[in-house]
């Protein structure tokens, strides 16, 4: 197999891996450098370089895929014809074949099958309008994303429809158990072959089963040709009849019987989906016209034929070939009279074209047609055909209902029937009847009530995002206004037919969304809303229109796009050194500066604040550019909480001094004592005193100067890292009653 794995096309396409190995060719997943885009790239195989037939093949597929532009169809971006390398770049598609799916499901639902068989037809539809029929239409050549969304690859071996397809080799490339009849016995092929395939393929969705099958394929084609499959509701009752209706059509072996077009098809689908419980007429074609051969000349009066011109004998001059003998005198006498009866033919000829209409045109007398009813005496007779008739309806009350009264040209005009139509005035007593209000009705109990009225209806399906489909949006003529009965009433009603299925673009990233959107003929809205949550930054998070929602050609698909999680915070307390010095004090999160400061390291508690938005998020401390304290924080709760508080360092609980005896000082005196000492943590107390003389004075303090100092320190000495209370006088002019704390 030849491998272009880690080599560069054209300085451009960087090929990174084989995703598939087809008969004629391999397909690469690349690199796109210069769209910035993964491409897939099909390529040739060299040794069908030289085989003129498979370089014509190749050249059609890139040709045939270049021309469609569907969501439902793998989208091609560049081809190159080169004599030494042969590739197509095409859209890289990330998913699984329908075949893959099936083998993995055993067989689909409903619902899938007609999801996925709606988007086959309307990319076939799409093909067929452009003149291009697929030709092996199976699972295998059926990509499934997965949102649901198919795409049809693999038109090696499509054709345009106006190309020759009676060639065996090419009708047998196929997969055989795919092949429409026509297409295994080598006749002429269609669009209908396309349909074929289809109902084979909606067939093994629904049964998990092929609907021929044999040990070799030979067998198969014959099978094709000649046996019917099994009923599907044989296989599995809880089919809906009309669903196996579709799927028997589809694989009718008689291409007339067929559906003759995708939209065809598509309109029954769309009924059974409005209706599970539909049973349709099997109104196949029919031949209720068989050619007819006259007997007689018809009536009405026929220009003279056009005489063949005499065509003459050529001219032998003796000695001009040795074979033929000469003619002596007899063959100047045959040429003499040859070329009178010539002079003869132009005389009568040049008087027939300048004194007739014979030569000047195929005119013809215009028959009677007052008295006549003009639908089943005019429109039913085969002596009329060659007319074109305008019909005027008009009220007359000398004829009755349906008699031609007036006409124009009149009777016996000659007339050249291919460019001159006749004005036929036919009587219409009727009374005037009013179309009655159907909008916003199904076209069902429209048409109804529309017949019941005398009209004739006919349905025109009118593409619509906002109306639900099969519901009437207007009538021509209006409703209200008034008509003939048994005149036409065109009846509007909403079909999604040509609508486009809104995908699902959740949880992707913009640029992955308008990539995928503008494929799809959708465009996204630049202008989306930003709104926090815990999913990535830049990750879509709503959307609207909601995905399967149906939508016209163009539309902007609004989207909320994520800010990241809120952001959310949390207070840390912790006990700082105390080395009574000015250090760094510094505090990452996730490894981020969030705090940045220089702080006394007095060995008081300290309390600070950092932000967040995900859980477990470590918080480190470092005082002195050494780590000091680490946490983790949950900032994902409602109320962010701390957890695996550590010292990296034990707190130091200060060194130990002499504590000063300041009772019977003035408070500002105190505290100025107890800060030279070292001491900086003072807690202050206030008492009611009676006597004016103890106001402001330190009471007493706690503790005491001769207390035990902590961890068996001397006595007299304490941590000057230990909160010092002192309780100082106020007197108000009356009895003390209580002792009022402050810190300081």
């Amino acid at each position: 197999m030849d491998n272009y794995t880690g080599k560069r096309l054209d300085g451009r396409y960087e090929i990174q891996e084989v995703i598939g190995v087809g008969g004629m060719a391999v397909v690469y997943k690349a690199y796109d450098n210069i769209d910035d885009r993964i491409v897939a790239v099909k390529i040739l195989k060299d040794e069908f370089l030289a085989n003129e037939e498979f370089r014509r093949r190749f050249k059609n597929e890139s040709k045939a895929i270049s021309l469609l532009s569907h969501p439902n169809i793998v989208k091609v971006f560049n081809v190159n014809y080169g004599d030494r390398l042969q590739y197509i770049v095409m859209e890289y598609v990330e998913g699984i074949t329908l075949k893959e799916y099936i083998e993995q499901q055993g067989k689909l639902g409903i619902k899938e099958t007609v999801h996925f068989t709606m988007q086959i037809l309307r990319a076939l539809q799409h093909a067929h309008d452009k003149g291009i029929i697929h030709r092996d239409i199976k699972p295998q050549n059926i990509l499934l994303l997965s949102n649901g969304t198919i795409k049809i690859s693999d038109f090696g071996i499509a054709r345009f429809s106006y190309s020759d397809t009676k060639t065996m080799t090419d009708s047998a490339i196929g997969s055989v158990h795919y092949i429409s009849p026509e297409q295994a016995r080598g006749n002429s092929i269609d669009e209908r072959t396309d349909i074929y395939s289809v109902g084979v393929v909606m067939y093994e969705m629904l049964t998990g089963t092929l609907p021929f099958t044999s040990d070799n394929s030979v067998s198969v084609a014959l099978m094709q040709l000649q046996n019917d499959a099994k009923s599907i509701r044989e296989i599995n009752p809880n089919i809906p009849v009309g669903l196996e209706q579709i799927v028997k059509r589809a694989m009718e072996k008689d291409t007339k019987s067929r559906y003759q077009t995708a939209s065809e098809m598509l309109l029954d689908i769309e009924e059974f989906k409005r209706n599970p419980n539909i049973r349709f007429q099997q109104n196949y074609f029919v031949d209720s016209s068989p050619t007819k051969f006259a007997t007689n000349p018809p009536s009405v009066p026929q220009a003279p034929a056009k005489p063949e011109p005499v065509k003459p004998e050529p001219l032998v001059i003796p000695g001009d070939d040795e074979d033929e003998p000469s003619r002596g005198k007899g063959g100047f006498i045959a040429i003499g009279v040859i070329l009178g009866l010539l002079v003869v033919g132009l005389v009568v000829f040049g008087s027939l074209y300048f004194f007739t209409d014979i030569f000047k045109s195929a005119k013809v007398e215009v028959p009677n047609f007052i008295g006549k009813n003009y639908e089943t005496e005019i429109l039913g007779n085969n002596d009329y055909s060659m007319f074109t008739f305008e019909k005027v309806d008009e009220a007359n009350d000398n004829f009755s209902d349906g008699i031609v009264f007036d006409q124009d040209p009149k009777a016996k005009t000659m007339i050249d029937p291919s460019s001159s139509k006749i004005v036929i005035r036919v009587v219409d007593n009727s009374e005037p009847v009013t179309i009655p209000e159907v909008a916003g009705k199904m076209w069902e109990t429209a048409k109804t009530e529309l017949e019941a009225n005398g009209f004739v209806v006919q349905l025109l399906p009118t593409v619509s995002a906002t109306v639900e489909f099969g519901t009437v949006i207007k009538t021509s003529p209006a409703e209200g206004s008034e008509a003939p009965e048994g005149s036409t009433v065109i009846l509007y009603y909403a079909s999604d037919e040509d609508l486009i299925e809104v995908p699902n673009v959740v949880g992707w990233d913009t640029n992955m969304a308008q990539e995928m959107l503008e494929s799809m003929r959708l465009s996204l809205d630049s202008t989306f809303e930003q709104k926090a949550s815990e999913e990535p930054v830049g990750t879509i998070i709503d959307q609207n229109p909601e995905p399967g929602d149906k939508v016209i050609e163009g539309t902007r698909i609004n989207v909320v796009v994520s800010s990241g999680p809120e952001e959310k915070t949390a207070e840390i307390k912790i006990t700082l050194p105390s080395t009574d010095t000015r250090q760094s004090f510094e505090v990452y999160v996730n490894n981020e500066s969030q705090i940045s400061k220089n702080l006394i390291m007095d060995g008081s508690d300290f309390s600070f604040k950092v932000a967040g938005t995900q859980a477990n998020t470590k918080v480190k401390v470092y005082i002195d550019n050494k780590e000091y304290y680490t946490c983790v924080v949950d900032f994902s709760s409602s109320r962010p909480s701390v957890s695996d508080g550590k010292y990296a360092i034990s707190p130091s609980i200060g060194s130990y001094k002499a504590l000063p005896d300041v009772t019977g000082q003035s408070m500002t005196g105190a505290k100025a004592t107890l800060n030279e000492a070292g001491f900086r943590n003072i807690e202050i107390q206030t008492k009611k005193v009676d006597s004016p003389s103890q106001d402001g004075l330190v009471l007493s303090q706690s503790p005491e100067p001769s207390t035990k100092g902590i961890g068996g320190i001397a006595l007299g000495t304490v941590s000057t890292a230990q909160t010092i209370v002192i309780v100082v006088g106020q007197y108000e002019g009356v009895q003390a009653e209580q002792t009022v704390t402050t810190n300081e």
